[in-house]
This record gives structure tokens, sequence and C-alpha cells, in this order.
């Protein structure tokens, strides 16, 4: 085994489904879950199906956008060390409460995307409470 098979930073080797329940959002191809998670309306509480794509080991694109359509962005935050997910997890974020969650973000990161986006987000909410 060499060196880069043993560290642990590697990226996750994606799979296209299916595998799951045939119930779950899991067992449709990457296209048709990309339409499903499209085609959500604003009202739709699907936050747990898209908890499960973000858990999977489906493509990073097919994870950011059911990251996007999350509703509760708290449920996003033990994804904030995975940089496609983080980027859109500080894009939540405006509430004062979340200032020390951006600035141990951006001290934290090792993902250059969530730190510039966490030190964009802090900028806007430190200008808005001014």
């Amino acid at each position: 085994m060499t060196a880069a098979a043993d560290d642990p930073q590697r990226r996750r080797p994606w799979r296209e489904g299916p595998q799951p329940a045939r119930d779950s959002w899991l067992a449709l191809s990457d296209d048709e879950l990309l339409y499903r998670i499209e085609s959500l309306a604003e009202g739709d509480d699907a936050d747990e199906a898209l908890v499960q794509v973000i858990d999977s080991d489906r493509h990073f694109f097919v994870r950011q956008e059911a990251a996007k359509k999350i509703r509760d962005v708290q449920l996003l935050k033990r994804h904030s060390g995975d940089r496609h997910i983080g980027q859109i997890l500080v894009r939540g974020m405006t509430r004062q409460e979340d200032i020390d969650y951006l600035r141990k973000l951006l001290t934290e990161s090792r993902h250059l995307e969530v730190r510039k986006a966490a030190e964009v987000q802090l900028r806007l909410l430190t200008r808005d409470l001014a």
C-alpha cells in the first residue's frame, strides 16, 4: 500500500447508486437525484433525505446541491470540514450568534474555499452589526 492510500485526507471515491432501499433517494441515479433535488419547492421539508445524500459517497456536486436545499442550516455544521459542504454552510449563516463559528472556520478549516466564504460572511455580518 502506498503512502497516498494511507492518507486520511484523500478524497472519498464517489459511487453512482443504486444500493439502498428502493424508496430512498439514494436508490436514484445521479441524474434522477439531481432532478429530485432541483425540483424541491421552497416550502418542501426534505432535510432528512437531503442529509442522507450529503452523508453518502455520491459525487461532490450531488452532495453540494443537496446541501443548498437544506432548510435547517444547523444540520450542515457537522460537515464544516468538507470543502464542498462547508461553503454552503457558511453562506447560510447570517446571524450574530454564528460569528464565533465563522471565526473558528477561518482559523481551523484547511480548505481555502471554506475560509474565503467564511471571511466574506464575517465581513458582511460585522458591517451590518456596526
